[in-house]
């Protein structure tokens, strides 16, 4: 629909309006120049981008794109918001997590994020890694518990978290009514991190209590976290926090609760990315399919659900931890267009241990710099209308219903689980993962990209682990796993010999010829944790063996362009091989050099290159 304005003048009423063949016209000429001979859809295609879960975005989405009607914001199917009014308001609740062992260290840490931005608190309770739950009230002196909500994460003992909970609640005049927040029970989360079987019992009795005496306290979280650090895809989160979701239904109103309470005794958590538009896209699909089951199971007024979006763990690094800001400040944009009702920022140095004083702060002010500096919250459902957005929605939902309905065909998420196809559907989709992140198709900023072994590393107090010890469970992952075993295997041989592995690397032709493929050299073998010689800045068969040993290294990698290679490639490396090199690589497309033993390319597994010649070099 093309909309006029009110005086009658339009900007564009002078050109005509470009078709799509026209546009694909001009991509195939774009194409054409950097060599790809593509014609019609196939030029779109090769500008089209695959995700997980058999999504792929494409170049260009118009208004024929069509998806389902999303009504209005705080209206079934409530993609476009739970509320009405969405976040507008006063902007999401900036929930704050925190794992302190000690009560007054934690109650320092609370007093300091509420007084500084922090709407809610995040405490995990009991167990290794919680405050005591005899120094739970210690730790909230000086909380006002009717003004701060609290969501409670007891995986040891939740009857006694929740107990001393509300009886400081008493204890301090606050009314049932005047309670904000969440016990946390989730029982087949649990069970998805233990292996444990799941007891929905002390669930369904904290429930039908917070139904009756609590109205603004919900007992359940649906947590799509332990699947999100299991390798799973968005797409499969979705599916099995709704297989949750409606395990939980199933239990609530087997007790005899009526869908409507059932479902406001649920709160749905998320994981939120780096990448903003599949997390926009995730939590509206989200809502879009909670709404579908609460409409299934007759109570469609009650399918708005509560969500709480937390920046995901797997996309945290520890090396070079401040790109994390980078990454959580994109995830929190996601969450906040997409509509969360809680986010929650990771600290920067989260996968380090026990985050400092200044990574809370900045956790906390990423979502103040957002919601105050930005103005992101004034607007309800901002990415609502992008056609891309919207699709990318409804492919989101379809893929995630599918996967849901699969689930049910299994038994439900208890039998899902216990019977390995979720892990082993979950281990499938992190091992291709894993594929495109060895081979840098998913690149990791300072760690597979740009990284700095020199770098002096970031020291934490370890952090203590609720589920160290588990019998079982799902694994969780990180996507820097791979390199940091490769940069561990460096520092120890620092450590031990008080240098870095070394390759040199042999720069033929001028600096117009070797830049590019030094660069890209330097960058493949730091993400190693080798340090790379490029001294002198270019050599030749007479100088390579004298500048080989120089250097220390035992391997060599040819950094030039093909044509240079085509004339001097097969004398440098012949001559790097009779100084003692114990393998010689080319920066380049596999070709056919002698004295050459293998070639690195964009697209090679580097994981794997870099693995082999840790393993030539000796590093244990």
């Amino acid at each position: 629909m093309t909309v006029q304005p009110a005086d009658g003048l339009s900007p564009t009423a002078a050109f005509p309006d470009p078709s799509h063949d026209q546009w694909q016209s001009l991509v195939e000429g774009v194409l054409r120049k950097s060599g790809k001979e593509v014609a019609g859809s196939a030029a779109e295609e090769a500008l089209s981008t695959t995700l997980e879960d058999g999504l792929t975005t494409r170049p260009l989405y118009t208004a024929s794109d069509e998806s389902p009607a999303t009504g209005f914001p705080g209206f079934a199917p409530f993609t476009r918001g739970s509320r009405p009014e969405g976040n507008a308001a006063g902007g999401w609740d900036v929930r704050q997590r925190h794992a302190l062992t000690d009560p007054a260290r934690l109650n320092e840490a609370l007093l300091g994020d509420l007084e500084n931005g922090v709407t809610s608190l995040w405490l995990t309770v009991g167990g290794p890694a919680g405050v005591p739950v005899d120094g739970l009230a210690r730790a909230l002196e000086g909380v006002y518990l009717d003004l701060a909500p609290l969501a409670l994460d007891a995986p040891a003992d939740l009857d006694a978290a929740a107990t001393e909970l509300l009886r400081l609640y008493e204890e301090r005049g606050v009314a049932g009514s005047e309670a904000r927040g969440t016990l946390g029970a989730d029982p087949l989360g649990h069970e998805a991190r233990t292996g444990v079987e799941a007891d929905f019992a002390p669930a369904v009795r904290w429930a039908q209590r917070c139904d009756a005496e609590y109205p603004g306290l919900r007992a359940i979280s649906v947590d799509g976290l332990p699947y999100h650090e299991a390798g799973g895809s968005a797409g499969e989160e979705l599916g099995l926090s709704l297989a949750t979701g409606v395990a939980c239904l199933r239990a609530l109103t087997a007790a005899g609760m009526s869908v409507e309470a059932a479902c406001g005794q649920l709160e749905f958590r998320y994981a939120a990315t780096a990448d903003q538009f599949l997390t926009i896209a995730k939590l509206r699909a989200a809502r879009r399919l909670w709404a579908r089951v609460a409409e299934a199971s007759g109570a469609p007024a009650a399918g708005a659900q509560r969500q709480h979006a937390v920046t995901s763990p797997v996309m945290m690094t520890r090396r070079d931890p401040w790109v994390n800001m980078l990454r959580t400040t994109l995830a929190t944009l996601g969450a906040g267009v997409g509509g969360a009702d809680s986010v929650t920022v990771l600290p920067f140095d989260h996968a380090l241990g026990l985050p400092d004083v200044f990574a809370r702060r900045i956790a906390r002010n990423t979502s103040t710099i957002l919601m105050e500096e930005s103005h992101l919250a004034r607007v309800i459902d901002p990415a609502g209308g992008s056609w891309y957005v919207e699709r990318l929605t409804d492919e989101l939902a379809v893929a995630a219903w599918a996967f849901f309905q699969e689930i049910e065909r299994a038994g439900g998420l208890p039998a899902a689980l216990r019977s390995g196809m979720v892990a082993e559907r979950l281990a499938a989709t992190w091992a291709a993962r894993s594929a495109k992140l060895a081979r840098r198709k998913e690149p990791i900023t300072g760690v597979s990209e740009f990284p700095m072994p020199g770098e002096r590393p970031v020291e934490r107090e370890p952090a203590p682990d609720a589920y160290a010890g588990a019998p079982g469970g799902l694994p969780r992952v990180r996507r820097d796993e791979a390199f940091e075993a490769l940069r561990a295997r460096s520092d120890a041989h620092l450590a031990a010999t008080g240098s870095r592995p070394k390759v040199f690397v042999a720069a033929l032709g001028p600096a117009a010829a070797h830049t590019a493929r030094v660069s890209f050299a330097v960058n493949l073998f730091g993400a190693g944790g080798i340090e790379a010689v490029h001294d002198p800045v270019s050599v030749d068969a007479d100088t390579a063996a004298g500048a080989l040993a120089a250097s220390g290294a035992s391997v060599a990698v040819l950094c030039s362009s093909d044509a240079l290679y085509a004339e001097q490639a097969e004398q440098v490396a012949g001559a790097l091989k009779s100084a003692g090199a114990s393998r010689v690589f080319l920066a380049g497309r596999p070709g056919e050099y002698a004295d050459v033993d293998a070639y690195v390319f964009a697209g090679c597994d580097a994981v794997a290159v870099l693995t082999s010649v840790l393993d030539r070099m000796g590093v244990a």
